[in-house]
């Protein structure tokens, strides 16, 4: 705790420094109302908590006294993660409380010199894990990694930024006593602890989220395995990366079977520090997220160092994070049979009501797998009891009237009620009626059914901004088919990725393109005339209208397969809302590869509406919008607020 870090040619060398008094500076609240002092000690206590440390002249300690009453005190005490733990903070309070007493005695200090230092330490671990012993461990975590995915892609409710930011919330959770006691007899069952349970459940839960089932997770662990340095002060723990496969097939048992046998295997191959792991693997590094897991999970069932003496009572005072150094950390804390958890996360990725919704899952699925173990992962519930009825049965009877409607049979009504309207203009002499835009379409999914085209299928869709787009779209559909939106911005590298990774079929194209030159057979939407088509099979609300993919910042593009009835929910769940109708106007702004175009483009279809197509230069240019929505008299416009900055 007197140690400073100075750089040398060499390298950062450790500096022990001569024992010297500890600054404790004393904070007097008392002239304050009772409310103002509690507000001004927790932004005194925030702003202490994120003073940073100077390593090379600072001590990596330090401390303060805030004073709330005559008799009443705060001492904080700041450490720097470099010369403290969470196991150190249990000695320092315990002893801090030893030494205090003993000196209010008027007694010399009853704690016995230290048979061994960090520095010891420090130079044993330098010497022992080196060369065959380095190289054995490494080679154990290398095999073990090889392959894992680099990202764990949950779904955030914005963008990652370029840029990690560490910015953070918190959420709370506590598993009740009776869910406590099933988890504590789900573990004894299993021969397993209650760490590799609640471990179990995480990765099966942040699988269903992420849609991934090879799930890395972080866990930090004491890394005291020689007894001489348990009573140490210093930054002995380490972080494991532990991977596992949670397939959806794989009962609860199995899957706790299979973190316990990773679990045991990972501590016995604890020794490479983290950081030195990193450096050997090498794995591809962006400043955007932490290297080989960016979730954390912690299990403290140790109870905190406190207690009463006469004139003193120790008792830890909480803070509000306001960090957080992964995407999220989840930190369960034991307690006799009940279970609590926080989950601290990442606000810049995350809002609270998503975090929030997450911890509800967890408890769930853990209710759910502790009550049948025997289950297979995909089938453990998400939902608690109150969650459940409301979007099973509320969202049911709520929308009895639409559950067999699909996007094709609301288009085929509106063209059967007004087939001389308007349905989409992109120019005045682009315009296509319903009636016309219906024989277009059927033309060409005449076209598409003689190529093989059928239920299920998916099918490329690259167009241009025009109406012809709504041809191409409709006409996939008419076939029975599934169209995967291609953005003719998107290179072709992209572009060839996302038609082999669906399974393409074929592709149907409008306007100039970008020649992709694959063996695909192609269809352009220009050559098709008009034609009656009778859809042979009709398609179901649960089959797949289109399969939509994500950016890929973090990784691949993956692809999104959306039903009939999840466009059809949305569209009803708006409709009472905004009382949409056939007067109503469209905008088709967005990419039809954008998920926004999807209301766009439907909203105005479903309900008989005219759907005018900004073409991308109009939507580029500010003047040229306004008098497109005034010219056409837009109702319905959907935009992202920064469009209007």
């Amino acid at each position: 705790l007197r140690t400073v870090f100075r750089a040398t040619e060499t390298g950062p060398v450790q500096v022990i420094e001569a024992p010297s008094p500890v600054a404790l500076p004393i904070i007097d609240l008392c002239a304050l109302t009772q409310d103002d002092r509690q507000h001004e000690g927790r932004r005194l206590g925030a702003e202490e908590a994120s003073r940073p440390f100077d390593l090379a002249r600072d001590p990596v300690l330090r401390a303060g006294l805030v004073r709330f009453e005559e008799a009443g005190f705060t001492l904080w005490l700041t450490l720097h993660h470099i010369a403290s733990d969470g196991w150190s903070m249990e000695i320092l309070t315990r002893e801090l409380g030893t030494l205090y007493a003993s000196f209010a005695a008027g007694e010399p200090s009853p704690l016995p010199e230290l048979p061994v230092q960090y520095a010891d330490y420090a130079t044993w671990q330098r010497g022992w894990l080196a060369g065959e012993v380095l190289e054995a461990e490494v080679d154990y975590w290398r095999e073990q990694l090889s392959g894992a995915p680099p990202v764990l892609e949950l779904p955030t409710d914005r963008p990652r930024p370029p840029v990690q930011t560490q910015s953070g919330g918190r959420v709370a959770l506590r598993l009740d006593a009776e869910l406590g006691a099933s988890l504590q007899t789900a573990s004894r069952r299993a021969g397993a602890t209650l760490y590799m349970v609640l471990l179990s459940g995480l990765n099966a839960l942040l699988s269903r989220l992420s849609g991934q089932p090879d799930v890395s997770v972080g866990t930090p662990i004491a890394g005291r395995t020689l007894v001489e340095i348990e009573p140490l002060i210093g930054f002995f723990v380490n972080t494991l990366v532990l991977r596992s496969h949670a397939e959806a097939g794989a009962s609860f048992d199995e899957t706790v079977e299979q973190v316990r046998s990773m679990v045991l295997e990972a501590h016995a191959h604890q020794e490479v520090p983290f950081e030195k792991l990193v450096e050997e693997l090498a794995p591809d590094r962006s400043l955007s997220y932490p290297p080989l897991f960016q979730v954390m999970f912690v299990l403290q069932n140790v109870p905190p160092s406190g207690g009463e003496r006469p004139d003193l009572a120790i008792r830890p005072v909480e803070q509000t994070n306001r960090t957080s150094k992964f995407d999220l950390t989840i930190a369960a804390v034991e307690s006799g049979d009940s279970v609590s958890v926080s989950l601290v996360y990442n606000t810049d990725l995350f809002d609270r009501t998503t975090i929030q919704r997450w911890a509800q899952h967890y408890a769930a699925l853990l209710e759910s797998a502790v009550a049948s173990p025997e289950r297979s992962l995909s089938e453990l519930s998400l939902l608690g009891s109150a969650e459940h009825h409301q979007l099973v049965f509320e969202a049911r009877e709520a929308e009895s009237f639409s559950e067999s409607s699909t996007l094709l049979a609301l288009f085929s009504a509106q063209v059967r009620r007004s087939p001389d309207s308007i349905a989409v203009v992109g120019d005045p002499e682009a315009a296509l009626s319903y009636g016309v835009l219906d024989l277009r379409a059927g033309a060409l999914a005449s076209r598409l059914v003689s190529l093989g085209v059928g239920p299920e299928m998916r099918v490329g869709l690259l167009a241009e901004r025009t109406p012809d787009l709504l041809v191409a779209l409709l006409g996939i559909l008419k076939a029975g088919g599934v169209y995967v939106p291609l953005d003719p911005a998107y290179p072709d590298e992209r572009l060839r990725f996302m038609l082999e990774d669906s399974g393409a079929v074929a592709l149907v194209t409008c306007g100039q393109h970008s020649d992709l030159d694959l063996a695909l057979p192609t269809v352009r939407v220009e050559e098709m005339g008009l034609e009656t088509f009778e859809v042979s099979v009709l398609p179901q609300p649960e089959n797949l209208a289109y399969v939509i993919y994500t950016s890929g910042s973090t990784g691949r593009p993956k692809g999104v397969g959306v039903t009939h009835a999840n466009v059809v929910r949305l569209l009803r769940s708006t409709e009472s809302a905004y009382g949409f109708d056939a007067s109503d106007v469209w905008t088709l702004f967005h990419s039809y590869a954008f998920d926004f175009s999807v209301w766009e483009i439907w909203g105005a279809l479903a309900y008989g509406g005219r759907l005018v197509v900004v073409p991308h230069w109009v939507s580029r240019t500010p003047s040229a919008m306004v008098d497109l929505l005034s010219r056409e008299g837009v109702t319905v416009l959907n935009q992202t607020p920064s469009a209007f900055g």
